[in-house]
C-alpha cells in the first residue's frame, strides 16, 4: 500500500482539477461560440439595394446609406466620413463591427459574444500554468542540487518547470493587455485606429468609466463573473458612447465639451439606445441574456466586436 496522503497534497490536487476544468470550460466556450450578425435592420431594403446599384459612387450613393442609417444606433463613420457600408453583406455596419478574423489560438473569430469566454480562457490558463510551476519549483531546486533520484523523471521535472513558466510569461503580458483593453472599453483595432464620429475622432469615445466598461463584458451579477456563462450587457450592434450620454464616472467630455453644449449643438444626435445600453448609464442591475441567445444561431463572418486578430 502508498504511504497516506498529506492535506496539502490534497489540496493541491483539488486546486489542480478546479483550475484545469474552469480552463477547458473556458477554452470550449471560446472555440465553440459562433460569432453574432448584426441584426435585421441594419441590413438594407430591397428598394435601397436597388437605388445603391443604380447610383455612381460618391455622393449620391451616401444619400442613400444615410437615409437608410437615419433611424440606426450608429455614430462611428469612415476616415472620410462616410457611413460605413459593407459591400459584401450589403448593410450598414453598425459601429465597433469587422469582418472576422480566425485567432489562431482559439481557431475562431473573437468578438462580442466570446470575448468575455476568450478572456477566461487566457485568466485560467494562466493560473494553471502559475500553479503547475509554484507545486513544481520544489522538485525543480533538488533537481540543480541533485537532490533527486538519478531517474529519467527528473528532467520531465525540469522540462515541466520551464515550459509552464514560459507560458506564464507570455500569457500574463496578453492577458494584462487585455485586461486593460477592458478597463478602456476597447477593442484591438480601436487601439491602433481610434474611432471616427461624426465630426471628430476620439480614442476614448466608448469608455463609460472603470467600472461600467468592466460591467459591459462581464455584467452586473458578480456571480457570474469567473464562469464561463455569457453575461455581458448589450446586444452587439449597438453602444453607448460618452459623446451621446454623460457619464458620471467620466471626469469631462471628449474636447472639453461639456454635456450642455453638445445638447446644444447637437453634434452628436441623441438617438434612441436600446435598453441593455441605457441601463448602462443608471444604476438599475439587469443581466440581458435573451439578446446574444437569439443571435447565437446565426452563422455569418461579420464581427459585431472588432476582431482581436493580430495581437494573439
Amino acid at each position: 500500500m502508498g504511504s497516506p496522503r498529506s492535506p496539502s497534497q490534497f489540496v493541491c490536487l483539488v486546486a489542480y482539477h478546479i483550475f484545469f476544468m474552469l480552463f477547458v470550460w473556458s477554452y470550449w466556450k471560446t472555440i465553440f461560440t459562433l460569432p453574432m450578425n448584426p441584426s435585421k435592420e441594419f441590413h438594407l431594403s430591397y428598394s435601397d439595394k436597388e437605388s445603391l446599384e443604380r447610383e455612381p459612387r460618391g455622393e449620391s450613393q451616401q444619400e442613400v446609406l444615410r437615409r437608410a442609417a437615419k433611424d440606426l444606433p450608429i455614430y462611428t463613420r469612415t476616415m472620410s466620413g462616410a457611413i460605413r457600408y459593407c459591400d459584401r453583406c450589403h448593410l450598414v455596419k453598425p459601429d465597433r463591427c469587422h469582418h472576422c478574423s480566425v485567432c489562431d489560438k482559439v481557431n475562431n473569430c473573437v468578438g462580442f459574444s466570446n470575448y468575455k469566454f476568450f478572456l477566461l480562457f487566457l485568466a485560467y490558463s494562466l493560473l494553471y500554468c502559475l500553479f503547475i510551476a509554484a507545486t513544481d519549483l520544489q522538485y525543480f531546486i533538488k533537481f540543480w542540487t541533485n537532490g533527486l533520484p538519478d531517474t529519467q523523471a527528473k528532467f520531465h521535472i525540469m522540462f515541466l518547470f520551464f515550459a509552464a513558466a514560459m507560458f506564464s510569461v507570455s500569457l500574463s503580458s496578453l492577458f494584462g493587455y487585455h485586461c486593460w483593453l477592458v478597463s478602456k472599453n476597447k477593442s484591438t483595432l480601436e487601439v491602433f485606429r481610434a474611432p471616427i464620429f461624426r465630426h471628430r475622432t476620439d480614442k476614448n469615445g466608448f469608455s463609460l468609466g472603470f467600472s461600467k466598461n468592466l460591467r459591459q463584458v462581464f455584467g452586473d451579477e458578480k456571480k457570474y463573473w469567473l464562469l464561463p456563462v455569457f453575461s455581458s450587457l448589450g446586444d452587439g450592434c449597438s453602444f453607448p458612447t460618452c459623446l451621446v450620454n454623460q457619464d458620471p464616472e467620466q471626469a469631462s467630455t471628449p474636447g472639453g465639451l461639456n454635456a450642455t453644449s453638445k445638447s446644444e449643438n447637437h453634434l452628436f444626435p441623441a438617438k434612441p439606445l436600446r435598453d441593455s445600453q441605457s441601463h448602462l448609464l443608471t444604476d438599475a442591475p439587469s443581466w440581458p441574456e435573451t439578446a446574444a441567445k437569439a443571435d447565437k444561431g446565426k452563422v455569418g463572418k461579420e464581427l459585431t466586436y472588432a476582431a482581436i486578430i493580430g495581437v494573439v
